[in-house]
């Protein structure tokens, strides 16, 4: 009996790893990069390869998430296209040449664009946050904040006190953090002190032993909104934290983009926090969508695209897509993290091959050394093919932003990776305005100006242990 026993256990890795490859093969979500990579684990790691794809080989959320999620999107998502296309201010000014943009947006969001918006864009983490103190001093009705990391540093701290005052004026203040993204804030006394003060303090989508039984563990709620009375949104790559972002100091400075709004589109921000507060409170809030934001006549051109694994699985793609290939000229990509698939490796070659300028600038120093030579695996063909890639060395660019030809820019919360793309809560700003596609362009620039362009020549001649490295951790980037 004791000869038999290794036999049956080899029988049973052997079919459980014969069982789960099936079920990768007959997946209908992922690309064959995604499904080839996990038959290589499978088959590579006994026992450890199983185990891994059970827990993250599957964008589950859970079945009573996605109800809920997808019930208050349909419950709470007004738009009203009459309205919309009568009321002067509110008509999008949309060059001919982004209107398929605006309309993949519109199928793969829910949104429509809509013109009246004021926008200022910071890219100090200072002056943000006081920006932000400010707005929620002057709340008379409701503050909802929702960031996927908040901090218990000066910058959490300042935030908290402001919601603090808020409540004690009779204001509802609500604050959904990500369960991941923000436990060390959970366990704080900082949130007991909100709760204390009739702040709600919710964690979104939060990990456990019970959750993870029944959905992925990894699927985490990347978004960072913040709506003041209906009538205030910002929104872009920011948490909560100061620039010295304590938990990974030695990377600091983190440098960011974020985007204050005015205007109809903060409907769109506050229509996807109702969501997702629903989706981890049951709780609804259809009554804030009462508050109509005044538009600006002449104001900008403005569209929100919420993106998650509860909605259309590759609309992030899509959208990234879809603005790369518009670049006639110039197209300019700020990310911290890259770890892109075939389809946007290919936008890249394609929009250099035919004579647009592109350049690409990510972080010198990475917080994630894996993810920073899987990376660095996709430089030599990115080069051969006249894609400038810029290194920031002044920091941890964690911007997230896309400028093309001078008149169209994206500032998002998705990063260039998989996760981005089809694990994680996302949420897009595409701006349709020259002067505001300028603006970002300059921040864009100023990045480059504190950033070390790579060779070509001396890249190709890097030595074999790093191209090894790289190129080895390249191979599983599409699980990154």
């Amino acid at each position: 009996m004791d000869g038999l026993l290794p036999i049956l256990l080899l029988v049973a890795d052997f079919a459980a790893r014969l069982t789960v490859a099936g079920i990768v093969i007959l997946r209908s979500r992922g690309t064959p990069a995604v499904r080839m990579t996990w038959l290589v684990v499978l088959m590579a790691v006994p026992v450890v390869g199983v185990v891994a794809y059970l827990l993250f080989g599957e964008p589950r959320l859970g079945r009573r998430r996605v109800r809920r999620y997808l019930a208050a999107a349909n419950t709470l998502r007004v738009r009203e296209p009459e309205y919309v296309a009568t009321a002067p201010p509110f008509k999008p000014d949309i060059p001919a040449e982004y209107r398929q943009i605006a309309h993949l947006a519109e199928s793969v969001g829910g949104n429509i664009p809509q013109g009246g918006h004021t926008l200022c864009l910071y890219g100090d983490t200072n002056l943000f946050i006081q920006a932000l103190v400010e707005d929620l001093n002057n709340a008379k009705l409701h503050c909802h904040l929702l960031f996927y990391i908040f901090l218990t540093d000066h910058s959490g701290t300042r935030v908290a006190e402001a919601l603090i005052a808020a409540a004690g004026r009779g204001v509802k203040c609500r604050l959904l953090v990500d369960g991941v993204g923000s436990r060390g804030f959970l366990g704080s006394e900082l949130r007991r002190h909100l709760e204390a003060a009739d702040v709600r303090v919710v964690a979104a989508l939060p990990a456990n032993l019970a959750r993870m039984l029944l959905a992925r563990l990894d699927l985490r709620n990347h978004r960072k909104i913040a709506v003041i009375d209906g009538v205030v949104g910002y929104t872009g790559s920011q948490n909560i934290a100061d620039a010295e972002f304590a938990i990974k100091s030695k990377f600091a400075p983190w440098v960011d983009a974020m985007i204050r709004i005015e205007g109809p589109v903060v409907r769109d921000l506050q229509v996807l926090f109702v969501q997702d507060w629903h989706m981890d409170t049951h709780e609804t809030l259809g009554d804030v969508l009462a508050v109509r934001p005044t538009p600006v006549r002449g104001g900008d051109t403005v569209q929100v695209i919420g993106t998650g694994p509860a909605c259309y699985n590759e609309a992030m793609l899509q959208m990234t897509l879809v603005t790369m290939h518009a670049a006639t000229d110039e197209l300019i990509i700020t990310t911290p993290y890259f770890v892109p698939d075939e389809a946007t490796l290919a936008a890249l070659y394609t929009c250099a091959l035919r004579g647009v300028d592109v350049s690409l600038v990510v972080p010198a120093r990475n917080d994630s050394p894996l993810v920073a030579a899987a990376s660095r695996s996709y430089y030599a063909k990115l080069l051969d093919t006249g894609v400038a890639i810029h290194e920031y060395r002044a920091g941890l660019l964690h911007a997230k932003t896309i400028t093309v030809d001078r008149r169209l820019a994206m500032i998002t919360t998705a990063n260039l990776d998989r996760r981005s793309f089809e694990l994680n809560f996302e949420v897009s700003t595409m701006v349709y305005n020259s002067n505001f596609a300028s603006q970002l362009r300059l921040m864009q620039k100023n990045y480059m100006d504190d950033s070390d362009r790579v060779s070509a020549t001396a890249w190709s001649e890097r030595g074999w242990p790093r191209k090894l490295v790289e190129n080895g951790l390249g191979i599983f980037s599409p699980l990154l």
